[in-house]
């Protein structure tokens, strides 16, 4: 497979994409890693529905959590279309990811609201960007499951009233805003390191150019922005 400079590939179809088999292997580990942090989403959603101090809140992320169980199946539906045991394809990426949701465990209602925002947003922007070296079809599903069910206008909305309601909450979201980003930037490049054919989608091989060093330079600053943006919209210092 060649990937070009820009991120472009020279397919003209989903088939024509398949046929690699290097490429093949990276898109059912981009489809499993997708598929199990969708499952983990969908469990913490529902907890945190527990924590919601008001009935409107329980059901506005009881909401969130089944679009996110529905993106979980469509994933699983389209590794089985890829001909691989979902189970399978999900299970290289169960240890970091519960690894990465155990040691940043919220320890209240805001804390939760910040992590669905800020923690998961890095992980989200990530998997875009990635997206622009996958198929046309492939973009698509990528693009879709990662897209915003409401949860940013929800966790703003909440995280700010709290704010307002009470100023001293703010320095302790900051700081734990900041933990976030580590964690999720630290489990992002273990998941990449870890998986030789997802990492190739970025670098290249030997057959195969990849990203230079400069665009991805410029993909970690989109990441960045991203963070600061999304804890500027908190009310929170980045």
């Amino acid at each position: 497979m060649v990937i070009m400079i820009d991120g472009s590939t020279p397919f003209d179809s989903t088939d024509a994409a398949l046929s690699d088999p290097s490429y093949r292997a990276a898109l059912v580990d981009l489809f499993g890693v997708l598929a199990y942090g969708e499952l983990v989403a969908f469990e913490r959603l529902a907890a945190d529905a527990a924590m919601a101090p008001r009935v409107e809140d329980k059901a506005a992320l009881a909401g969130m959590a089944t679009s996110e169980y529905r993106h979980f199946l469509s994933l699983k539906d389209r590794l089985s279309d890829l001909g691989v045991d979902p189970n399978e394809a999900m299970e290289p990426f169960r240890q970091p990811i519960d690894e990465f949701h155990a040691h940043t465990k919220p320890a209240d209602w805001l804390e939760g609201l910040v992590k669905a925002y800020v923690g998961d947003g890095i992980g989200t922007d990530f998997y875009r960007e990635i997206s622009a070296f996958v198929d046309p079809a492939s973009r698509e599903l990528v693009l879709d499951v990662c897209e915003d069910l409401g949860q940013s206008a929800f966790a703003v909305d909440r995280v700010r009233s709290a704010i307002a309601a009470d100023p001293r909450v703010a320095g302790r979201l900051a700081l734990w805003g900041r933990r976030l980003v580590g964690e999720a930037l630290s489990q992002a490049q273990r998941v990449a390191a870890d998986r030789d054919a997802l990492s190739a989608l970025l670098v290249g091989g030997a057959d195969r150019p990849g990203v230079d060093l400069a665009e991805i330079g410029r993909m970690l600053a989109r990441l960045t922005d991203n963070h600061t943006r999304r804890m500027q919209e908190l009310g929170l210092a980045a």
